[in-house]
């Protein structure tokens, strides 16, 4: 890539077009916009004509349409929005890979007969979370595994004594450890995510605190 930019400035080249494929195409247009005038076209809109094709048949036709101002340039957001859409993308799918380990440590409870999702809403809560530390700590006793109920939760603690009652050996301990550890690191790193991003959306980025429509009369255009 730095070749070709020595190459490109050195041949006193003014434009540089480049088709947005997947994202191959982000390095070498983050590249070369520190030098060069560079547009990233949309494939769909300078298809080439039918029939055999190479890239090297592909690329001259971009060089034709982009000498004669014929191709729209599409957006490419500036570096502060792109490292915002980087951090709530990454926020986004650990996100969904926490929601997925839960799904695991329900199915796991499940096949060991444990019907604890039946009955807490969220078996990641305060209650059921020390419940299951209790059961990896070897504590098998439906009784006082419902007892360790808090809140609202209290008031169910003869259905949590029943869904409490099921066959939790030491494999399921060793399983249930593993996702409830991978589960508190998500949770770490999306913490860690909420409060880059909350710095990452400080003004002067952020939105402004107020928002002013203009009037009619201020956009009419003014004699000269």
């Amino acid at each position: 890539m730095l070749a070709l930019r020595d190459h490109l400035l050195a041949a006193e080249v003014t434009l540089v077009v480049i088709e947005a494929t997947s994202g191959y195409w982000k390095p070498f247009y983050y590249l070369l916009t520190e030098e060069l005038n560079v547009i990233l076209v949309n494939a769909r809109q300078v298809k080439n004509l039918p029939g055999r094709k190479t890239d090297v048949s592909d690329a001259a036709w971009l060089a034709q349409l982009g000498a004669h101002g014929l191709v729209r340039a599409s957006f490419v957001p500036p570096q502060p929005i792109r490292e915002l859409r980087d951090l709530t993308r990454a926020r986004t799918q650990m996100t969904r890979e926490r929601g997925q380990i839960v799904q695991r440590l329900e199915k796991l409870l499940e096949d060991t007969g444990i019907k604890l999702a039946a009955v807490a809403s969220d078996i990641m809560g305060v209650s059921g979370r020390a419940m299951l530390e209790a059961l990896i700590d070897g504590e098998h006793d439906p009784q006082i595994l419902a007892e360790m109920a808090k809140r609202k939760l209290r008031s169910k603690i003869p259905e949590l004594t029943e869904a409490r009652t099921g066959r939790f050996r030491d494999h399921h301990a060793f399983l249930t450890r593993l996702y409830l550890d991978q589960y508190d690191q998500l949770a770490g790193a999306i913490r860690q995510l909420d409060e880059r991003i909350e710095e990452a959306m400080a003004p002067p980025f952020g939105p402004p605190s107020t928002c002013s429509t203009p009037s009619p009369a201020s956009t009419r255009p003014q004699p000269k």
